[in-house]
């Protein structure tokens, strides 16, 4: 897939709305009762970067980036400002922020993830693009060191170890992260007039399977 790792500036995005999207098919039956079932294991996010725009320099810099794309054509990453780290929005990042797996004495190499909960019920997020610098990996409680102990690779979330965790221990992790997105459109249209009239393009952003 073409993909730039570069991020849409983070003060533009701030600004934006949207979310997480699911597909849900539903058949109502003739007793009136429904049967429910999705085609996607993983939800989907969709934004509008047109309402972050507060000046005509803020167009300016979308302009140029969604040249730079090529509208569609390249994604990108995307800073979900009410999702992007693996604590709560309030808290600091730690290593011990999410379970990532489970040593078995072979593997090394785990997948960044992030677990959301309600109640009894829980869905895990794999992530493919953590923040370079961010990610703080630990074993059994005992934070490690990047590069002496693992290392990270930030286009895909994965964490290679150089020696397989032992036996039942638990891999966790805390880290910030990015959406990999692109352009849902090959144009933006906007005017002078019209965005110091007070209306903004509409930027539609859809997130990607990387």
């Amino acid at each position: 897939m073409s993909f730039h790792e570069i991020r849409f500036p983070p003060r533009l995005s701030k600004g934006s709305i949207g979310g997480p999207e699911r597909l849900t098919e539903v058949v109502t039956l003739a007793n009136g009762h429904e049967e429910r079932n999705t085609p996607w294991a993983h939800s989907r996010r969709r934004y509008d970067a047109g309402v972050g725009m507060r000046s005509l320099d803020d167009v300016g810099d979308l302009i140029a980036f969604f040249e730079a794309r090529r509208g569609k054509l390249f994604g990108f990453r995307w800073k979900d400002w009410a999702d992007f780290k693996t604590c709560r929005s309030s808290s600091q990042v730690s290593f011990r922020d999410q379970k990532i797996g489970t040593g078995d004495g072979v593997t090394t190499v785990f997948q960044l993830s992030k677990t959301y909960r309600s109640g009894e019920q829980t869905y895990t997020r794999p992530i493919g693009k953590p923040v370079t610098g961010s990610v703080r990996v630990g074993i059994q409680d005992d934070e490690l060191r990047e590069t002496v102990h693992y290392t990270v690779d930030p286009t895909r979330g994965l964490v290679t170890f150089g020696r397989a965790p032992d036996v039942g221990v638990d891999v966790t992790a805390g880290f910030e992260f990015d959406v990999p997105v692109r352009f849902d459109t090959d144009s933006i249209m906007t005017s002078v007039a019209t965005f110091n009239a007070g209306e903004v393009p509409d930027v539609p952003i859809v997130e990607v399977r990387t």
